[in-house]
């Protein structure tokens, strides 16, 4: 049975790729990108959730898709996972969005739980914005009825991101 919600695994070597696919096809909508460029078009034609990316491909680079993802979808949740597991490449990837960094090779279980909680935080971040949007319209309604900003001050520097859950 599956969950709601979508992944899509993007690496250009076929063994990882596949091995993706087929432990998150019973819980996800799978989806998967052999370059750069056929996952920046899935990004824009598919709603995605959650994004597997491998660094090293030929073409479009993973970083320079990571920060394509997020110029297009800044929401959407994306796990890097490469043979290419440097520190300084982990601290790239978390300077340009990514929620988490992953060496080859995996253990499914961990791969498990790191992609559900990649889920959860996408979830939880589309609440806030949904609920700092609800708050700057009754902001706006409250300013409209009375002149006066009853919220002033309130969730002024909440904006939804992962940053929120991090204090």
């Amino acid at each position: 049975m599956a969950q709601k919600g979508s992944i899509l695994i993007v690496d250009d070597e076929v063994g990882p790729r596949e091995s993706l696919r087929m432990i998150f096809k019973p819980i996800y909508e799978v989806y998967t990108a052999a370059d750069g460029q056929e996952a920046l078009q899935c990004i824009q034609n598919a709603d995605i959730d959650v994004v597997t990316l491998d660094l090293k491909m030929p073409g479009i680079s993973g970083f320079d898709v990571l920060r394509g993802i997020k110029k297009l979808k800044a929401d959407i949740e994306v796990i890097v996972i490469t043979g290419y597991g440097t520190l300084n490449n982990a601290q790239e990837a978390i300077h340009y969005g990514a929620g988490d960094f992953i060496s080859k090779p995996f253990n499914i279980p961990d791969i498990i739980s790191i992609v559900s909680k990649s889920f959860e935080r996408r979830t939880y971040n589309l609440k806030i914005g949904n609920l700092v949007e609800k708050i700057k319209t009754l902001r706006a309604m409250e300013e409209e009825n009375t002149g006066d900003d009853i919220f002033s001050g309130f969730g002024e520097n909440i904006e939804p991101g992962r940053e929120n859950f991090e204090h």
